[in-house]
């Protein structure tokens, strides 16, 4: 293995050899079905010997190791060095020459696990893992899921997640290269999750991890089919499509609870290998008979809200993320929680506040002329879901698509996504993504063909930085959506065999369209031009009472303004707020603090809450997931509305102008709370 080990990760592998239990080499062996040996074991192997550490990586090998000759790229000096360190067995499906004994197994994949599952004592079995599998949708879910259960365990702990995006398990965080960790990479993490006291973990289940035994011996609490869709066909993938189905069928032998999407394809064979679970939960925005039923989908503002019933309640739901696609993920999200009895307020709250890193993040320009959004999609279908979505959410707009494809597997996106790209988009951006060993500009001139036989425009642009800067200016004088596609919020290329540190989409996006603006004369222009647009409706609020509650002497200038256009200013403490608003007969009470809104994740600004009825309010205030003064800042817009008031706000003190622009109705960053 090429990474070097931390030293905070050799601390983790130290603490967990001290939890876990010492077998001995034939423990191990009673792991090993004796089908799978492939020549008898040696007379040299000292079968009492205790077991120290399993791994495949002969840098951390100590006395007492069991190793595994294993990879693509394994060496002869890897495993000399593990004779060097005082490995004890080597384990292979070929012999080597070195004075060591030899395990010979007739296949790695299936040893691998039960063996990591053993020397980490079965740390699943501690925990609640929730896995998810299908063609797309398995990142959103996970994170929607994650948010809810977080929710949940407010004040408690964080629940983990091991995603294609990134990896949280107790111990370690970082930004994964991979959907499914293998099996001893995998194990440890659940050990990890163990050992910091997590209750629940969230991941990704790939059908190379089921296909190649990487998830064997894990015991899920729930496990989720959400769609199944043609990818990953290739000759060192899947071989056909029957090969990709059947293996992803294989997560409902591993769990109690199945949950089924009746709307996908081949939904009554996903049903049927589901039997195999105790329960079996569906979810649907077309079968009413579905445990988990959703509809009457509708968006406000940037918000989607859509309704939901299940056994235990009925309500509308808010994702304050776009796209219309994603209340497919969050129904799944929903049907895992009835598995598992999280409650109706966990799973509201969890949905509102929930943001998946690289996941449909918009970006726009100063005019809005150019909105940018940022997504995984990578293969034939999330990208055909995707382009829909936005045909529908952005309506007239010219759609211009980059992207690329990953060297020496799933193959048949290149013809896929290009077919794709071409049939929807005006213009199509070609360049790296993840080229690995293969040639990045036969990769994209290949995609670039398939483009150019649907009739659109094609760019090749193998550097993705330059390739999203043309994308961007390409927009000049026309509204335009930029789908920036593949590599979402990922900080690293691989390029050969290596993973080399770039900047994200994200930060490329929010680049160029500020270089944009600032070529285009729009860099603050724009919003001027608004306000001075808007000057004549504060005329309107002339004989109005509005009740605010702030100290910051730069307010002046805003009240001031007020009250010269006849609104009535009042201004108050926080603690006599409510009676301000009683005795002059106010409809809006004000309130401007540090930070203002409602965040429901302090650390991500995305999380904060734009509106919030009464009903709401009193929801997020019993989650447990506000700081103090928000919460008192809270509390007290309760109390104005019952006072009288129509609508109270939260607003950030050093927002320039907040007060005026929150009587505009143009919120700013604060969060309005209405009846």
């Amino acid at each position: 293995m090429a990474h070097e080990i931390s030293p905070k990760l050799q601390q983790s592998i130290a603490a967990i050899r001290t939890r876990t239990m010492s077998w001995k080499v034939q423990d191990y062996l009673n792991q090993i079905p004796e089908a799978l040996l492939a020549a008898p074991l040696p007379e040299a192997l000292d079968r009492e010997a205790p077991v120290a550490l399993v791994s495949y990586d002969s840098r951390e090998v100590v006395p007492g190791t069991l190793f595994f000759c294993k990879g693509a790229h394994f060496k002869r000096e890897f495993l000399d060095q593990a004779v060097r360190q005082g490995a004890i067995a080597y384990i292979s499906e070929k012999p080597w020459d070195v004075d060591l004994p030899g395990i010979l197994v007739k296949d790695l994949r299936p040893v691998l696990a039960p063996l990591a599952d053993l020397f980490y004592g079965h740390p699943s079995g501690a925990l609640h893992v929730i896995g998810l599998t299908g063609t797309k949708g398995k990142s959103s879910t996970a994170y929607y899921l994650k948010s809810i259960l977080d929710v949940h365990l407010a004040g408690r702990s964080e629940s983990g997640i091991i995603s294609s995006i990134d990896t949280y398990d107790g111990v370690e965080r970082f930004e994964s290269h991979i959907t499914t960790p293998e099996p001893l990479e995998l194990q440890k993490h659940f050990a990890n999750a163990r050992g910091a006291g997590l209750e629940y973990l969230t991941m990704e289940v790939s059908s190379q991890a089921l296909k190649y035994h990487r998830s064997l011996c894990t015991q899920f609490a729930a496990a989720c089919f959400l769609n199944i869709g043609y990818d990953h066909i290739s000759p060192i993938e899947h071989p056909d499509f029957e090969d990709y189905f059947a293996s992803k069928l294989r997560i409902f032998a591993q769990t109690p609870v199945a949950c089924v999407n009746l709307d996908c394809d081949h939904a009554d064979r996903i049903l049927e290998a589901a039997r195999q679970s105790q329960r079996t939960i569906t979810f649907s925005q077309k079968n009413p008979a579905a445990q988990v039923f959703g509809g009457a989908v509708r968006k406000r503002g940037e918000d989607i809200l859509f309704t939901v019933k299940t056994p235990r309640f009925q309500r509308e739901l808010r994702l304050t993320m776009p796209g219309l696609f994603n209340v497919e993920n969050a129904l799944a999200a929903v049907a895992v929680c009835e598995g598992l009895n999280i409650p109706e307020s966990a799973v509201y709250l969890g949905l509102m506040r929930a943001r998946v890193p690289g996941r449909m993040e918009v970006y726009s320009n100063a005019d809005s002329s150019i909105t940018a959004i940022v997504d995984y999609a990578h293969n034939r279908m999330s990208f055909e879901t995707l382009f829909q979505s936005t045909q529908r959410e952005y309506p007239g707009r010219r759609i211009v698509s980059l992207f690329g494809c990953p060297g020496k597997k799933a193959l048949d996106r290149r013809k896929d996504l290009g077919e794709i790209a071409g049939k929807y988009a005006e213009l199509v951006v070609v360049t790296e993504e993840d080229s690995g060993e293969e040639d990045t500009l036969s990769i994209c001139n290949e995609i670039a063909g398939h483009v150019r036989e649907t009739g659109c425009a094609c760019l090749v642009e193998p550097n993705r930085g330059e390739a999203i800067r043309k994308a961007v200016f390409s927009c000049e004088g026309q509204p335009s959506v930029l789908l920036l596609t593949g590599k979402g919020a990922e900080t690293r290329q691989k390029r050969g065999t290596e993973y080399i540190d770039v900047p994200s989409d994200v930060e490329y996006a929010k680049t160029f369209l500020q270089e944009y603006d600032v070529l285009h004369g729009l860099d603050g222009l724009s919003q001027v031009r608004g306000l001075l647009a808007l000057l004549p409706q504060l005329g309107k609020l002339a004989g109005t009472t509005v009740v605010v509650c702030a100290q910051d002497p730069e307010l002046a200038g805003d009240l001031e303004a007020l009250r010269t256009l006849g609104v009535r200013v009042v201004r108050t403490g926080l603690e006599h707020a409510a009676a301000g608003v009683r005795e002059f007969g106010a409809k809006r009470l004000l309130v401007l603090a540090e930070r203002g809104g409602v965040w429901l994740d302090p650390a991500n600004e995305k999380t904060r809450l734009d509106y919030m009825d009464a009903r709401l309010a009193q929801e997020v205030l019993e989650s447990g997931l506000l700081d103090e003064v928000t919460q008192k800042n809270l509390r007290i817009c309760l109390e104005a509305l019952e006072a009288g008031a129509e609508e109270c706000a939260l607003l950030p003190a050093r927002e320039e102008h907040a007060l005026l622009l929150e009587l505009l109705c143009r919120h700013g960053h604060g969060t309005a709370v209405g009846r």
